[in-house]
């Protein structure tokens, strides 16, 4: 199975993207995984691709695109993949289809998850997660039993992501509308382009996945 998961920040791509490689046993591809590596180990790129996360804007294509061929080359692609969080502009994505070409290696189909911006800004605001370990809360719907504290590492260093305050994210959201809803379009023309609610439980919006791709 070979796919694309689509959708504004805080849709929860993410999370689908990891219920999905799990079902289908397929690698998942992050730019933002690949990204957040990067500036944690200090990489030239990372430090490049640093000052734009922070502010909320896409990171230019041109280091995206280095990142995400040489994650690829280094991927074993034979049994499918998914990619979430890439492409986010049409230059990206007409580079990933001459990728796909070259290696034979067509998509089977580019699920969008579409969410209403109010619940958008909530999930965003409310998101804190694990600098330690990486453990994801919210403090509306899943806060840590003891406040900054995580419950998996117990390290009290649960903290607000930059790029989860308000004005960062709708600046996000902008930048999405201006930059990455375009492959929307770009998509629906190639006719693989598969609609889902995102705004409903993370297991029921996995049930509307799997019935769209088949499970």
């Amino acid at each position: 199975m070979r796919l694309i998961l689509l959708g504004p920040p805080m849709a929860g791509k993410g999370t689908q993207a990891k219920l999905i490689s799990e079902h289908y046993s397929i690698p998942h591809i992050s730019t933002g995984d690949i990204l957040r590596k990067n500036v944690s180990q200090n990489t030239e790129l990372g430090q490049q691709a640093k000052a734009y996360m922070d502010r909320g804007d896409l990171v230019p294509d041109e280091l995206i695109l280095d990142l995400v061929r040489h994650e690829l080359d280094a991927t074993d692609l034979d049994n499918g993949f998914l990619f979430d969080g890439y492409p986010r502009t049409i230059v990206q994505a007409q580079s990933l289809s001459s990728y796909l070409k070259d290696k034979d290696k067509p998509l089977d189909g580019v699920i969008l998850l579409r969410v209403d911006e109010k619940v958008l800004v909530e999930r965003a605001t409310g998101r804190r997660v694990c600098g330690n370990c990486g453990a994801s809360y919210h403090l509306k719907n899943q806060p840590p039993k003891v406040e900054g504290t995580c419950d998996l590492c117990g390290e009290k260093a649960v903290h607000q992501r930059i790029d989860d305050q308000e004005d960062t994210v709708k600046n996000r959201l902008n930048v999405y509308k201006k930059q990455t809803e375009p492959l929307i379009s770009y998509y629906q023309e190639q006719e693989n382009l598969l609609e889902v609610p995102g705004a409903s439980t993370p297991a029921e919006v996995f049930q509307q996945v799997l019935a769209l791709i088949g499970a």
